[in-house]
């Protein structure tokens, strides 16, 4: 049963909700955001995400106070509440307005739930386990790329398409949803266990620190950087680059 629902710049939604009336359909297009919702890529992984703690809502569609900058204290002007949605607006170079997000908590094994969609040529990502003792988010936090594969050039390489962990585990073909759908992610982290669902497909399972995730980062321009990856816990963490990207449905619970 569905608690309550929002419209997060659907344009279709709105003009089906008032030409016709009908619940139903409104209900297919809206965002379902409410912290007693599921997305549908929430099904438990066959590995790890089995919790009885309580989820909790990091964006309710309007409340961005579980939120601020990367080594800030404030909000960054690019990220803005637009149509029940969270939308990083495209920067245009405008450093000033600049910046990535970070969730005020943090979080050691965990999982997380959102969906996002991008504009053409859209590049994002979903940063965890994030400390501020770097100059740049991405020089200590892993990644789960957020991308227009079709248009963006890092879709041509499977280590950077949409659903990747960075550089360093590949996407397989077909998770992502063309420009402009909305796609659902689940991460689980669990001591170290990483799983990555995009659209309900497994798109990444690894463990940090196994010898094959060790090799990898040897190999990878992490390498000269010390804090890469050294976190167990920190901050959740979205990412500014630039591109204009819109997210909804964010919430997490613990699992330690």
């Amino acid at each position: 049963m569905l608690a309550k629902v929002w419209w997060c710049g659907h344009h279709v939604s709105m003009k089906i909700f008032a030409a016709s009336g009908v619940i139903t359909a409104f209900v297919l297009l809206a965002c379902q955001g409410t912290s007693g919702s599921v997305p549908a890529a929430s099904g438990k992984s066959s590995a790890t995400g089995t919790s009885d703690k309580a989820w909790v809502t990091l964006f309710d569609g309007k409340d961005l106070s579980k939120f601020r900058g990367f080594r800030k204290d404030t909000i960054p002007p690019a990220w803005v509440v637009k149509d029940g949605c969270l939308v990083h607006m495209k920067s245009a170079g405008d450093h000033t307005a600049a910046g990535d997000l970070v969730t005020r908590d943090q979080y050691g094994s965990f999982e997380l739930e959102l969906e996002w969609k991008v504009t053409s040529g859209g590049n994002s990502g979903i940063f965890y386990h994030a400390a501020e003792d770097t100059n740049n988010i991405w020089e200590n936090a892993p990644e789960m790329q957020i991308l227009d594969d079709t248009t963006h050039n890092d879709g041509k390489n499977r280590l950077t398409s949409a659903g990747a962990d960075y550089a360093l585990y590949p996407a397989p073909v077909g998770a992502v949803k063309p420009v402009g759908q909305w796609n659902q992610v689940r991460i689980v982290a669990d001591k170290g266990h990483i799983q990555y669902f995009l659209n309900g497909v497994k798109t990444c399972d690894f463990q940090r620190g196994s010898a094959d995730w060790t090799a990898r980062v040897a190999a990878s321009k992490f390498s000269k950087m010390p804090k890469y990856a050294t976190n167990a816990r920190g901050h959740i963490g979205l990412q500014d680059h630039g591109d204009e990207v819109w997210f909804r449905n964010i919430r997490v619970r613990a699992l330690d």
